[in-house]
């Protein structure tokens, strides 16, 4: 046997991908002392804290509105299941953490969506999760958005078109809109 033959398998690992946006990034530089667009290992038994304290944060928000502990990531594994999660815990008594529509207040958790937009504040989180296998860490990968992320995911509501023809409302200016007629009708 070779030695590559007789290798362990490599296991893939879970991956959170964060994304962060602020409107006064540029101006007040809050992230500057995140690592951006290189993956960081964090053991599966610690829990990644995200906050203004660089003693007890991992990952640091420099601005003074921001809690000592924002809030904090947990990894694990379900009951009964191969399947890795994160939870997610708001560690901010002033403030409140919305993960896509749910609020949670101080202390509250919940389990993180494979993708979802984190808010407090004026900050915006896009959280994606890349599953894995490994058991003993999991990766984060940061990124910095240039436009706000809830303006780049949410899309403009458009009006429904009735099946009888286009909506006036897209044409004022026309009087009358064209009709589609089934072939079978006279």
């Amino acid at each position: 046997m070779t030695s590559f033959e007789e290798a362990e398998t490599e296991e893939t690992v879970t991956c959170l991908h964060m994304t962060f946006y602020h409107p006064c990034q540029d101006d007040k530089m809050m992230f500057r002392c995140l690592n951006f667009c290189k993956r960081e290992q964090v053991r599966a038994d610690e829990m990644a804290k995200f906050g203004r304290d660089s003693n007890i944060c991992h990952y640091n928000l420099m601005d003074t509105r921001v809690s000592r502990i924002q809030f904090s990531l947990q990894f694990y594994r379900k009951l009964n299941s191969s399947e890795f999660c994160f939870e997610i815990k708001n560690m901010s008594k002033k403030t409140k953490l919305i993960v896509d529509q749910t609020e949670l207040g101080y202390l509250n958790k919940i389990d993180l969506p494979w993708k979802c937009i984190i808010c407090f504040g004026d900050y915006q989180i896009l959280a994606e999760i890349q599953e894995g296998e490994s058991v003993d860490y999991f990766e984060t990968h940061l990124h910095l958005a240039e436009v706000p992320i809830l303006q780049e995911r949410c899309l403009p509501s458009l009006q429904p078109i009735p099946e009888n023809g286009i909506s006036s409302s897209l044409f004022p200016s026309q009087g009358k809109s064209p009709i589609e007629i089934d072939e079978n009708e006279s």
